[in-house]
Parts: structure tokens; sequence; C-alpha cells
């Protein structure tokens, strides 16, 4: 019950992080690298307040607008000044390498002893003692379910219905009399808020900021949004936000159960050949269907 609790638990952390990736890969078009840096920000944010003492629910506000500047930044160097949108995501990646060391002041923040959205608080108090062990996992979907029925929101609103132009036809965007940069820049932003958020959960979570957490964060996102999407294809009536949660789910239990067969100095290696079966395994099918047609 534990392991599947703890797949849980991981997958709608870093389905929320999926919900960022979703919106540059599926909406934007946009090969973000950022991901990979905006995920330890929230986190090394995270480290910073908690113990200066804020109360742990404030920093996940917090750790959001934090990811959003580093999002619209990339969206700046991509827009502004005409860099290309990889090179835009990998600059940025690289600065904020440096930046994390700089808010947290250490490549290494322990937080066993803070408080935190999963204990020594009001909240987790208050709850029945049946439910408590089961606090952690959810409080986590709660703000999974909150992150997803937002997006899902926005993305019904004007603005929203402007991202999804400009990843499907920025003519039109144009045509409308709206800067498409502007709106990419936008799009950026909420993207890496979301991965941020993410990165500020998984710290609290894990009782630890470590500086190099968010590395192949890019990778189990996109594993997250190809996987849910593809196998959850065909059901309609479910949402890609909803997917993309799914294949979050999915993509951590494979990856827990290789582990636990194999030795954990081997979990990169088996991340990435997870996510090259899954990127085989979806460009197989986007064949058979054009193929078919």
């Amino acid at each position: 019950m534990s392991f599947l609790i703890s797949i849980l638990e991981q997958g709608l952390i870093y389905g929320i992080l999926g919900l960022g990736v979703y919106i540059t890969y599926k909406i934007l078009d946009f090969p973000d690298l950022t991901v990979d840096g905006s995920f330890p920000l929230g986190a090394a944010v995270t480290a910073l307040l908690i113990t200066k003492g804020v109360n742990p629910f404030v920093t996940l506000p917090i750790a959001f607008l934090v990811g959003m500047c580093a999002g619209a930044v990339t969206g700046l160097i991509h827009v502004k000044a005409k860099v290309r949108d990889l090179l835009s995501g990998i600059i940025m990646m690289t600065a904020l390498w440096s930046v994390n060391l700089y808010i947290a002041g250490t490549s290494n923040v322990p937080l066993f002893s803070q408080n935190s959205i999963f204990k020594g608080n009001a909240l987790v108090e208050a709850l029945p003692k049946g439910i408590k062990p089961y606090a952690t996992l959810l409080i986590i979907f709660v703000i999974a379910a909150v992150s997803k029925v937002l997006l899902d929101l926005y993305l019904k609103t004007k603005s929203g219905l402007l991202l999804r132009g400009v990843g499907d036809n920025d003519v039109l965007v144009t045509s409308l009399a709206k800067d498409q940069g502007n709106v990419k820049i936008l799009g950026l932003a909420i993207s890496n808020g979301l991965v941020a958020l993410a990165g500020c959960i998984f710290a609290q979570e894990e009782r630890l900021f470590e500086i190099s957490m968010g590395t192949g964060s890019m990778v189990i996102g996109l594993a997250s949004v190809i996987i849910g999407t593809s196998l959850l294809k065909k059901l309609t009536f479910i949402k890609a936000t909803l997917a993309v949660f799914a294949g979050s789910i999915i993509y951590k239990a494979c990856v827990a159960v290789a582990l636990a067969k194999f030795d954990p100095k081997a979990k990169n290696f088996i991340t990435a050949i997870l996510f090259l079966v899954v990127l085989v395994l979806s460009m197989d099918r986007k064949a058979k269907v054009k193929k078919n047609a």
C-alpha cells in the first residue's frame, strides 16, 4: 500500500509539471528546456522561505510567480532577442543553475526539521485519525485538482484561446491584431509557473532541496504528456489535462517497478530507456494513422 501511495504522490506532483510541459509541447509547440531549471527554482525558493519561517502554504503561490518570471524571461529572449526557441530554453536553464544556488545559499538544504504543507500545520492536525496517514496524498491531490481545473478554465478564456491559436495558426492570431510574441511569453510564463509549483511541492514532500533535483524534469514531463495523450486519445470524454496526470502516474509506476528490480544507480538510464520506448511507440502510432488516412 505504501508503495502504491508513493507512486500516486509522485505521479500527481509530476503531473502538475506535466501540465506545464503540455502548454509548451502540445499547445505552443515550443521545446522549452527551462523546465529543468524552473523545477528546482520552485524548490529553492521554498527552501529559502520555509527556513526563514514563512508559512509553507504561502510558498505555493510565491513559487508559482517566481516560475512565471523565469518562463517570461525565456519568452523575452526568444521573442525580443530573436533567439531560437531551443537555445532560449538552454540559456535560461543554464542561468537558473546559478540563480538557484544564490537563492538557496547552498547546493543542499535539508528541511526535515521544518514545518511544511504536509506536517506541523493546523490543517493536517485537524484531519481525522483515519485520514492522517493519507494526508500527504490528499493535500497533493487537492493542489493537483485545483491546478488542473484552473488551467482548464483559463484555456476557455479569450487569452487561453489565443494561446491555442499561436500554436495552431499564428497568422490567425496576428490577423486578430494580437501580438503573437506576447502570447508566447504569457504561455511560457504560465508553463514554468506550474513547473516551479511542482518543484515547491516536491521539496516539501521530500523535505529537501538539492540543486540537481531538476535534472530530467523535461523528460518526465514529456513522457507524461505523450503517454497520457496517446493511451487515452480514443477516450474523447477525458480532457488532455487529465490525461497528462494519468500519463504521469503510469510513467512513475513503470519507473518504480523497474527500480525495484534494478540497481538504483540505473535510475536515469531506466528513465531514458522508458522515454525512448514511449517516443518510438508514439511515432509508430502516428505513422499507422497517416498510412490508414
